[in-house]
């Protein structure tokens, strides 16, 4: 016997429908709305493609989402079956039943139900568009609608939720060509409203990208592009709430097109999560900063080439007042003087939640300058500074400071020196002298029945 739940009455008797596709798909105009959501699942998680497009065509509710569903068949052919049963486009003189839905999610949320709660009655879905007519938002502007009338919810568009990834993978490019080619072919009766955004080689992509709406996109990330095509793309966004941006070139901090980047980045008032990585900011950190939202949560800045003097402006900055995760890994922390890095700590030690400075060189009287601030970050959860050349007795140092830290996890720590044979970094790592390192770690974890708090490292 194994721990899995048993199976109920109603999964035995789905299952055993849907190994009979046809008939399954004839009921669908007779059975109880209650039965769709559990029907929907168990097609999707067996890729049964025929019987979701029907479900998506009989749809009883305002929305569907697939959450946090995943199926172990190829998932793009699986969210073209449900899209393949959008009814873009009215049915006049129909006797069945019909589908009611004007919102399909394909985006995978493990936090998302498969549909919202119905609220007196009136349709309603927390995840509709603010830019698209069938908007909860817009529907309240026009409180006469009738918001149960089939005939009202007919004169809106469908919306199509979706995250998309633009790259050179012919998968992912023939999806996106479907999705393009489905929204032209509904005339207006569709509109995909792409939330999540990410592009790899931003120049192979300036056509594509205009036929998106993208005052719709909440998350950007791109890889590979000049500022100023970044710069054109922010300018039609509106409420960016993450934004990721690596190898991105520029030929001077100084110039209009930085110039231009930082007043696109203070029109993001919602912008709650940043990443610049490979983007040289040396001495103009606090230029950015200025601009940015006071709420940020999230700040990532690695590989940007920060100076000493960017260092100390961060650690003062109320930008980074509030923040939850910060990584500042691979910029060089070699200076003698670690006030900057000790105050940064200190004002981020009542929320911050990850902190990763990996590969900066941080020696033992830099480690030592920052424990005490370390030990007040009592909501840490991730501390990662692998790659750093710290010695055994300061890594030991360490692990004894941070062991009130009660929500602390994880903590990728660097192979101390004296486990390498010549310069760290450059020496032939001994295997032996690491797991006396690792074997010490875990005792004293247990010896403080702190057995819940991971130490990791990588060695090659």
């Amino acid at each position: 016997m194994d721990d899995k739940d048993p199976a109920t009455l109603l999964d035995l008797a789905i299952h055993s429908l849907l190994k009979n596709e046809p008939i399954i798909i004839q009921s669908l105009e007779e059975i109880p709305r209650e039965l769709f959501i559990p029907l929907f699942t168990a097609a999707f998680l067996g890729g049964h493609k025929k019987t979701l497009t029907a479900i998506v065509k009989a749809w009883p509710f305002f929305c569907l989402h697939i959450g946090k569903l995943r199926s172990h068949e190829t998932h793009c052919a699986l969210l073209k079956a449900m899209i393949d049963g959008l009814q873009v486009l009215p049915v006049l003189n129909s006797s069945s039943r019909g589908s009611k839905l004007k919102v399909l999610d394909l985006r995978q949320d493990a936090d998302c139900r498969t549909t919202c709660f119905q609220i007196r009655n009136k349709s309603f879905c927390f995840h509709s568009c603010s830019y698209s007519q069938t908007s909860s938002h817009r529907r309240r502007e026009h409180s006469t609608v009738n918001l149960g009338s089939e005939v009202q919810l007919s004169r809106y568009p469908t919306e199509l939720l979706v995250g998309l990834s633009l790259n050179s993978n012919l998968r992912t490019r023939t999806f996106l060509s479907f999705l393009l080619s489905k929204v032209e072919q509904s005339s207006g009766s569709l509109h995909l409203c792409c939330r999540d955004l990410q592009i790899y080689k931003l120049s192979d992509y300036n056509d594509t990208l205009k036929l998106l709406n993208l005052l719709c996109t909440d998350h950007l990330a791109v890889d590979k592009a000049s500022l100023n095509d970044i710069n054109t793309l922010l300018s039609q966004m509106v409420h960016l709430d993450s934004l990721s941006l690596s190898k991105i070139t520029l030929t001077s901090l100084t110039g209009k097109i930085f110039k231009s980047f930082l007043t696109q980045l203070e029109r993001m008032d919602n912008l709650q999560e940043l990443n610049l990585s490979f983007f040289c900011l040396t001495n103009r950190l606090h230029r950015l900063l200025r601009v940015l939202p006071r709420n940020l949560n999230y700040l990532d800045l690695p590989f940007c080439e920060l100076s000493y003097r960017d260092f100390r402006f961060l650690s003062q900055c109320p930008q980074v007042a509030h923040l939850k995760r910060l990584n500042l890994s691979n910029n060089p922390i070699s200076w003698e003087d670690c006030e900057p890095l000790q105050t940064l700590m200190e004002n981020v030690s009542g929320t911050l939640q990850y902190l990763e400075i990996n590969h900066c060189l941080i020696t033992d009287s830099t480690i030592f300058s920052l424990i005490q601030a370390l030990s007040h970050c009592s909501h840490l959860r991730v501390l990662s500074f692998a790659s750093n050349p710290i010695t055994m007795s300061m890594l030991i140092r360490i692990l004894q400071n941070l062991l009130p830290l009660m929500e602390l996890k994880y903590v990728i720590y660097p192979i101390p020196v004296h486990c390498y044979e010549r310069w760290y970094f450059q020496g032939i790592l001994d295997r032996q002298k690491l797991a006396g390192v690792q074997a010490q770690l875990k005792a004293m974890l247990q010896a403080a029945q702190r057995s819940d708090m991971n130490w990791i490292t990588f060695s090659e």
